[in-house]
C-alpha cells in the first residue's frame, strides 16, 4: 500500500514524495534501513541487486555502492547521511558520486501508524536541485515507480523478518 503525494510550497516542482505503511514496528523498519546487512537484501527497484564498496552509517558517513540492473547495467551510487534521529528520521544526499551536480536530498520519516498498531508509516521526500533534474529522474529513470518498488521491497523484506 503506497502512494505518491502531490507537493506544495517552494520545492513542489523539484520533489517526489512516496509513502507506504509497513506491517512491522518502527524500530525494525529503521534498522532495516540503516544496516548494510539488511540494505543489501532489499535496496532498489524490482530486479536490482546491490554491491557495497563501503558503508559507514553515521552523520557525515557514506555508503558507496553499485546497483546492478536486471538488464546487466551497473549504476554507481553514493549516499552521505546528513541527519540521523533513531528511529524517526534520516536525511541523506544521494548521487552517483560525491561531486555529482544532480545529487538530491531525501528525508525519510519513520512514524508509528496510529491506525494499524505495530505498523510503520514511512515517507520518503526527495528534493532535486532543479525541476529539470527531477523531471529527468521521473521520465528517464522512472524514479516514482522505482521508489514505490523500493519501499515495497523493504516491506516484503521486513515482513519476512517478522515472520521468523
Amino acid at each position: 500500500m503506497s502512494n505518491t503525494t502531490p507537493t506544495t510550497g517552494t520545492t513542489a516542482d523539484r520533489e517526489i514524495v512516496i509513502s507506504r505503511i509497513i506491517d512491522a514496528p518502527r524500530e525494525l523498519v529503521f534498522t532495516a534501513f540503516t544496516e548494510v546487512r539488511h540494505l543489501s537484501q532489499w535496496w532498489g527497484p524490482n530486479g536490482f541487486t546491490t554491491t557495497t564498496t563501503s558503508f559507514d552509517f553515521r552523520i557525515d558517513g557514506e555508503w558507496d555502492f553499485v546497483m546492478h540492473g536486471p538488464d546487466g547495467a551497473d549504476y554507481p551510487e553514493w549516499i552521505r547521511w546528513t541527519q540521523i534521529v533513531a528511529p524517526e528520521l534520516i536525511v541523506l544526499v544521494h548521487g552517483e558520486r560525491p561531486d555529482d551536480p544532480n545529487a538530491f536530498t531525501s528525508t525519510i520519516v519513520f512514524a508509528t501508524d496510529a491506525t494499524r498498531p505495530g505498523s510503520t508509516r514511512i515517507e520518503m521526500r526527495t528534493v532535486f536541485p532543479t525541476k529539470e533534474s527531477r523531471d529527468e529522474a521521473v521520465q528517464r529513470y522512472h524514479a516514482i515507480e522505482g521508489g514505490e518498488q523500493t519501499l515495497g521491497n523493504l516491506a516484503a523484506y521486513v515482513g519476512g523478518l517478522t515472520a521468523r
